[in-house]
């Protein structure tokens, strides 16, 4: 199997004095970019890092890698808890083949970029209402409390059918479940506690079908009653949508809010040319990667990647936002560029795990951040960028708090 040639963290902390928007420097970017190499995790094992863009799309896109963390070798952060009889049921981000398929197949018309037009008007209503509470809260006020967050959890909710007013509960055991040093008894207790509130809403659902007009009630209907999915998968999926639905565009609003405000000519774009707001996102996304701890994988046959053969059985950690900071395919990939066609960006990752929510992550981004200067032309950040608190230890890259005025 080789040497192993490094031993380092998946991500090194955010340096105050650089900001959260260059995390590597030079010394970092030879230890972390190039070629595929050998590299020990937190728990002791070892893996293949693939940084370079061609290599994690290839990988990415390749059959012969598992995303199933409970299959012997898997790369993991901390260990995992004793699987309960019903961990990981519907969660298709952690399954393979057919069944991966199966259920994805169920949300994939949800997603799909023609309804996700369709719940615009939604979004634009959210939107402006929570525009109304950041502009009661301020100024100054906390762009993340009081926008960001609130933001997609109540597009998500509404979608779903997860009563907004239990948001404190889920996002508090949302964030436990992102956190890389948690201890897995704690884990296991959210994702628990979780699953129970879940399943409640689920069986009052079922006992009521009538006026349940959303996802949830949706797959009731037609997936549950009919047999074709049983209510533990459902739960699962839910509690992935959950998650998912909120924390990644949360965290993106406030990190795009800090990068926009620093230069006021980037900022204007959003109110003078809205039409550039989709392939601004698209910078954003590249830019930004707030998946810093990478997608894991496991070979379960021999592949070469990069020119280095990965065997059956070796783990693999690829680093999606290295590979959006690839110069072969990005001119200048340090430098953020509101006019660059960032098309090729992997921040949903790729292949048949890429996140099935895109279109609507994208939508929102696209809508709050143009409302947002069109309401607040003025916004700037009242804190320097080292001051502010940013969630190293998540999977998910964020900050904790943005103090703005206008």
């Amino acid at each position: 199997m080789g040497a192993v040639e490094a031993e380092l963290p998946l991500w090194p902390p955010v340096n105050p004095a650089r900001g959260p928007f260059a995390p590597l420097d030079e010394v970092e970017r030879q230890r972390y970019a190039g070629p595929v190499r050998r590299v020990r995790l937190p728990t002791g094992a070892s893996a293949w890092l693939v940084t370079r863009h061609a290599d994690v799309r290839h990988l990415l896109r390749h059959p012969a890698f598992s995303s199933d963390l409970y299959r012997p070798g898997f790369p993991l952060l901390r260990p995992l808890p004793p699987r309960a009889a019903e961990d990981g049921k519907g969660a298709f981000l952690q399954m393979d083949g057919a069944e991966h398929v199966r259920l994805r197949r169920m949300l994939t018309a949800e997603f799909m970029i023609k309804n996700v037009r369709r719940i615009e008007p939604l979004i634009h209503r959210t939107v402006e209402e929570s525009l109304d509470v950041l502009a009661a809260a301020g100024p100054p006020a906390d762009l993340v409390s009081t926008f960001a967050l609130p933001l997609p959890s109540m597009v998500i909710c509404h979608l779903l059918g997860v009563p907004y007013a239990d948001h404190d509960f889920f996002q508090s055991r949302s964030r436990t479940l992102l956190d890389r040093e948690m201890p897995p008894e704690r884990i296991q207790r959210d994702v628990g506690e979780l699953r129970d509130y879940l399943r409640a809403l689920i069986d009052a659902k079922r006992a009521r079908p009538e006026g349940t007009d959303d996802l949830l009630g949706r797959l009731i209907r037609e997936r549950v009653e009919p047999g074709e999915l049983d209510v533990a998968e459902l739960v699962g999926m839910a509690l992935l949508l959950l998650i998912a639905g909120h924390e990644t565009t949360a965290n993106m609003i406030g990190l795009s809010v800090l990068l926009l405000t620093a230069d006021s000519g980037r900022y204007a774009i959003l109110r003078d040319e809205p039409d550039r707001a989709a392939p601004l996102v698209e910078e954003l996304l590249r830019y930004l990667s707030i998946v810093r701890t990478g997608l894991f994988r496991l070979a379960t046959e021999d592949v070469e990647i990069g020119g280095r053969l990965i065997r059956a059985g070796e783990g693999v950690i690829v680093l999606i936002s290295l590979a959006n900071r690839d110069a072969t395919v990005f001119d200048d990939p340090d430098r953020f560029d509101p006019y660059r066609q960032a098309h090729q960006q992997v921040a949903f990752g790729f292949g048949v795990h890429q996140c099935i929510g895109q279109p609507l992550a994208r939508a929102e981004l696209r809508i709050a951040l143009v409302a947002l200067a069109r309401r607040f032309p003025d916004l700037r950040v009242t804190a320097a960028p080292g001051e502010l608190g940013t969630r190293d230890n998540s999977i998910v890259f964020g900050l904790d708090a943005l103090p703005v005025t206008w």
